[in-house]
């Protein structure tokens, strides 16, 4: 059990850097994050780490309390290495860490509490390099607040107060419901996915504020940071959409088309299971009928280390664009398990709303018949009416099982006379 903690470091250290490579290659990759000095940084850091892992845990028997204990030292002494080798090596690095301090369903509780720090204590640039840039690309030494003085490498943004959109004591304090909040994400991500072909991929907890308006009371989702945003293609956006209505409707022999079409190959069941974060299984009973379960989570994460070589591969074969949908659906993943609302449908209707109107907004655009427009505009609305049919029937059944509930208690527990 030794060899495998070892191999789960290792992959996860590789992991690390060969993410950052990957994400941010072409005009988001900075030569000087991967220069001699980082590499070996990292190399150092992944020597350290495996070989703890193999001292520490080859001589304790395994599944001893002992070894659960040993075992989680070593875990945290390993996220703390990791951590230190993001903040010293920085830039790609923070990205990477950011991003694995959000799987909490996949990751080691050790991992992710001590990677949560880069969400909102990311080591900051001195006052010295903030005004090098700004002197460079703006030529003042201070700027004033103005969109027409921001550029490329300076985005200049009004301060914004408001809780982490995965802190439930403030969502609390304020009165925010948190459902309301991971409805209103999934939705507003979904447009962007589905519909628009634009999208924030660096949604990590530090970005997302929620808060009230002060003047209206409403509540309201604030997204930090535009720095990373991928312009999908018309052909990329379209097979998406074709995939998800095939998960959401469990078309198996679809479900294997797109996920080819998308670059996947032959490891299309584990791509699936990777986009959804659902077991095989799950998957081919259909993710909007099954609902995640704490058994399937655990599952999955004591799974995942098996898979690392294949999922390594199956990153080399997928296009960009779906690197960064694959980070972008993680960070939102981690985000609904901080609030408790993975196993809702909700997401998963919303997200078969948007695919379904980007569908038929490149029909009706590729079509000059009328009748053949207004042919597709009766299938879209009686597909969205579906979709609410369902929803209300979902709601119905909920309300119905709350009310049984309420009853057994109250005949359980009856009042006092």
């Amino acid at each position: 059990m030794a060899r495998r903690a070892l191999k789960l470091a290792s992959w996860t250290s590789m992991a690390l850097a060969a993410s950052g490579f990957y994400l941010y290659s072409s005009k988001y990759l900075d030569l000087n994050d991967f220069g001699a000095v980082r590499v070996g940084r990292a190399v150092a850091t992944t020597a350290v780490i495996s070989y703890d892992y193999l001292t520490s845990l080859r001589s304790v028997p395994y599944g001893s309390e002992e070894y659960l204990q040993l075992r989680s030292k070593v875990h945290l002494r390993s996220a703390r290495r990791l951590c230190e080798l993001c903040c010293a090596n920085r830039g790609t690095f923070i990205k990477v860490g950011q991003h694995l301090g959000a799987l909490d369903y996949l990751l080691p509780e050790e991992y992710t509490s001590t990677l949560k720090v880069l969400h909102s204590q990311a080591p900051q640039s001195s006052m010295q390099e903030v005004r090098q840039v700004i002197r460079e690309d703006l030529g003042k030494e201070v700027p004033q607040i103005y969109w027409e003085l921001s550029t490329k490498r300076v985005l200049l943004m009004e301060f914004v107060d408001g809780g982490q959109v995965n802190d439930r004591d403030y969502m609390e304090r304020n009165k925010i419901d948190v459902n309301e909040i991971s409805r209103h994400l999934g939705k507003m991500y979904s447009e962007m996915i589905f519909v628009n072909g634009f999208v924030h991929c660096d949604p990590h907890p530090g970005n997302v504020l929620v808060r009230k308006c002060p003047g209206t009371g409403k509540v309201e989702i604030v997204l930090l940071d535009h720095g990373l945003y991928q312009v999908l293609t018309e052909e990329f956006r379209l097979d998406y959409c074709h995939l998800w209505q095939s998960l959401i409707w469990t078309d198996m022999k679809s479900v294997k088309k797109y996920s080819q079409r998308l670059g996947a190959g032959d490891l299309y069941p584990l791509f699936t299971c990777m986009l959804t974060a659902r077991s095989w299984d799950s998957v081919n009973r259909g993710i909007g009928q099954t609902p995640v379960t704490a058994t399937e989570d655990s599952e999955i994460r004591n799974n995942a280390a098996n898979y690392l070589p294949q999922i390594s591969h199956l990153l080399n074969l997928v296009p960009r664009q779906m690197l960064l949908i694959f980070k972008t659906n993680d960070l939102l993943r981690g985000i609904e398990a901080a609030l408790g609302t993975r196993a809702s449908a909700t997401s998963f209707l919303n997200m078969s709303r948007c695919c379904i109107k980007a569908l038929a907004a490149h029909k009706k655009k590729n079509t000059h018949s009328f009748f053949r427009r207004t042919q597709i505009s009766f299938s879209e609305a009686f597909n969205l009416w579906q979709i609410n049919l369902h929803e209300l029937v979902l709601r119905v059944k909920g309300l119905r099982l709350a009310s049984w509930v309420l009853a057994l208690l109250c005949w359980l527990l009856p009042a006092p006379h």
